[in-house]
């Protein structure tokens, strides 16, 4: 099942207050990103971020969740309404989060 456009736009809304928040679409499915790295996904209706130690410190109750079938678990965000909370998950994030790969030039 794919998310729909509604709960992608209403995620999205809700980091509004945050600069530098893209996504891209993929297969259905929307990849989050923020300032260039990725944060986490929207996944069947449900948003899911990456396990990096300050997102779990930031949400001890959160339930892991596999995005899809074969992926490595992630956490579920239950706390959208919460702006404020938003951005200080994402601020919190950033810095434990990969920097992305450069694609080769073929």
């Amino acid at each position: 099942m794919a998310s729909s456009k509604e709960y992608v736009n209403y995620v999205l809304e809700q980091l509004s207050d945050l600069d530098e928040v893209s996504h891209r679409a993929m297969m259905g499915e929307y990849i989050i990103y923020y300032k260039g790295k990725v944060v986490g996904g929207i996944y069947d209706n449900r948003f899911l971020v990456k396990p990096v130690k300050s997102a779990a410190a930031l949400m001890p109750e959160a339930q892991y969740e596999l995005p899809y079938e074969g992926a490595k678990e992630m956490l579920l965000v239950d706390n959208l309404e919460d702006r404020g909370f938003m951005a200080e998950l994402f601020n919190a994030m950033y810095d434990e989060l990969p920097v992305p790969k450069k694609k080769k030039k073929k």
